[in-house]
């Protein structure tokens, strides 16, 4: 039975307080089994309006389910998205508060920096690497919401994808000089080596990836900007991490980017 407008928002309340009062809370599917996608991505763009609302702004798009594995793993046959808003971008040289997350983990990825708006629903990736300005290492801090990070793909699509920080490197470069599939990457904590994998991970090329945000988008009329920062997709499984713990991702041709962990302001 398809939600009502008013048990939309009632879930939409449930979700945002959960993540202002960083508390992990039962996944929205095990009293609303029938939820369906449709409905999980209107209930998430019912949350980051209520996060525009409170006075944050869109500034991109992330993208998940990127590895054929795990979409194998989840049943299902594409990628989903998540948007990104101001207050995750995090800085670098800044150490971060993990009072601020319930069960963080790490992402590494590759960010695309979107030189010219993309509309449609035929985007290639060649169409991609030619609208993106720069490609920039990047780390995603995602927090789900749930219980023992433990979700149906309807309640993750709901909770915006996990989406909490992001962190994008300093070394900005023009995808056209690279071959992004071929970039080779190693994720360390606290100098041990914890991850290692290629572009090729995410959907064969991150500007495939892109490519099929921008198509999906293009189904409901709406695409991507000028401007906007895309993480284009995990490159490895997450890691978890902790206070005073150091993540470093390391990028062949594209540089570095790293964060450190504090207990407390």
């Amino acid at each position: 039975m398809p939600l009502t407008k008013g048990i939309d928002n009632k879930i939409v309340d449930y979700l945002y307080s959960a993540e202002k009062e960083r508390r992990e809370v039962e996944k929205i599917s095990d009293q609303y089994p029938d939820l369906n996608l449709e409905e999980a991505y209107r209930i998430q763009e019912k949350l980051i309006q209520k996060r525009e609302e409170d006075g944050c702004r869109r500034i991109g798009l992330k993208i998940g389910l990127t590895s054929k594995a795990k979409q194998e793993m989840m049943g299902v046959h594409e990628a989903i998205y998540g948007y990104l808003t101001d207050d995750m971008l995090a800085l670098e040289w800044e150490p971060i508060n993990f009072q601020e997350w319930i069960h963080p983990k790490a992402e590494p990825e590759i960010a695309f920096m979107i030189g010219e708006d993309l509309l449609g629903t035929n985007v290639t990736a060649e169409d991609v690497i030619r609208e993106t300005k720069y490609v920039a290492p990047a780390i995603e801090i995602i927090d789900s919401r749930y219980v023992n990070f433990k979700f149906t793909l309807a309640d993750v699509i709901a909770d915006n994808c996990s989406s909490s920080k992001f962190v994008v490197g300093s070394k900005w470069v023009s995808p056209k000089t690279l071959n992004l599939e071929d970039i080779g990457m190693v994720m360390s904590k606290n100098g041990e080596i914890a991850q290692t994998s290629s572009g090729a991970a995410v959907l064969g090329h991150p500007a495939e990836s892109v490519a099929w945000l921008v198509n999906k988008l293009g189904e409901a009329g709406k695409g991507i900007k000028k401007g906007d920062i895309i993480l284009s997709g995990a490159i490895s499984e997450a890691i978890s991490f902790a206070p005073n713990d150091n993540i470093l991702v390391q990028f062949d041709e594209l540089g570095s980017v790293s964060f450190s962990c504090k207990s407390s302001n």
